[in-house]
């Protein structure tokens, strides 16, 4: 006998302005609570201190959340000097003070030398996983373990305020960017050591921060829908975003129905006038449905990668 599915299919994404105190998974957990979704994941992860941006995919979107995850981030932070925690943000205990004697213009000549491709060390409190362990795991145990640096590029990092021993800085970045860790690294450059006080996510790849809905606003809309005796659907389902908005930088390759549906089971096509090489966003008809993700082979045919499943 099948087994009986939990939740309803849902398809697309949303954007969630994601509180201060808890980790992106209970964020996460709440949305699809509120959605009765069958499934759905978030597109990488935001510290519990963290704010803003948390793209949230719905049904066939999560098979196009590696693309969120891999995008460019913006974020804006604000700093603490003087104070270095064994987090690098608020969060964790003072391992050290120290006097601020920092002036404005040492201060934006060390945030310059951050600007570029740089190697990181992440820290050991990060999600990132050793032996099957996220590393947080075994800095709340006290064991450091070995981390391989990364490459990161930091498109852009601006001071926006400097008072006292407080600093705000907006930054442009590439995936696997970690701000507790430019934070930290900054502080011992300038001799006094800082901390993340308060870190917001103002930026996911292309999408707009006027699109993002906070969890009170979804509990609000779940709550007219029951005083209004609807489907809560009609009111939350207007919010998502479509899912090909993930992939929304990659080259459009329209292709007629009929060639969509080899590309749907499987088979590379060939098409005109397509990019001579990489990853496409596919869709099919005058409707310009989208399909799922291809990459042109050796041979210029349009292979799928990625595809959506359509519901009967």
């Amino acid at each position: 006998m099948a087994r009986r599915r939990k939740g309803r299919p849902v398809d697309g994404i949303i954007l969630l302005d994601k509180p201060t105190g808890i980790t992106s998974n209970d964020a996460l957990q709440k949305v699809k609570r509120i959605y009765f979704a069958e499934k759905a994941g978030h597109t990488g992860a935001l510290d519990p201190l963290a704010t803003g941006m948390l793209p949230l995919c719905f049904g066939e979107a999560t098979k196009f959340s590696q693309y969120l995850l891999d995008s460019d981030k913006r974020y804006k932070v604000v700093a603490k000097l003087g104070e270095r925690t064994d987090t690098s943000d608020s969060d964790g205990e003072i391992i050290s003070r120290r006097d601020v004697k920092v002036d404005r213009g040492q201060l934006e000549r060390c945030i310059a030398k951050f600007r570029g491709e740089t190697d990181q060390i992440p820290s050991m409190y990060s999600a990132l996983k050793y032996q099957g362990r996220p590393l947080y795991e075994y800095a709340r145990e006290g064991i450091e373990v070995p981390r391989e640096s990364r490459k990161i590029t930091v498109y852009s990092i601006e001071l926006l305020n400097f008072t006292g021993d407080e600093i705000e800085m907006e930054v442009h970045c590439s995936k696997g960017t970690y701000i507790r860790t430019i934070t930290d690294d900054l502080g011992e450059m300038l001799g006094c050591g800082a901390h993340v006080t308060a870190l917001r996510r103002i930026g996911v790849s292309n999408y707009p921060m006027d699109k993002v809905v906070t969890l009170d606003e979804l509990e609000a809309l779940l709550e007219q829908a029951k005083e209004q005796d609807i489907q809560p659907k009609e009111l939350l389902d207007p919010l998502l975003l479509p899912m090909d908005s993930a992939v929304q930088d990659l080259p459009e390759v329209n292709m007629l129905p009929v060639l969509a549906g080899y590309v749907l089971n499987g088979q590379p096509v060939q098409i005109s006038q397509v990019p001579e090489s990489g990853l496409v966003r596919m869709t099919r008809g005058e409707e310009h449905q989208f399909i799922g993700v291809g990459e042109i082979d050796k041979e210029g045919l349009v292979a799928p990668r990625r595809l959506v499943v359509f519901r009967d």
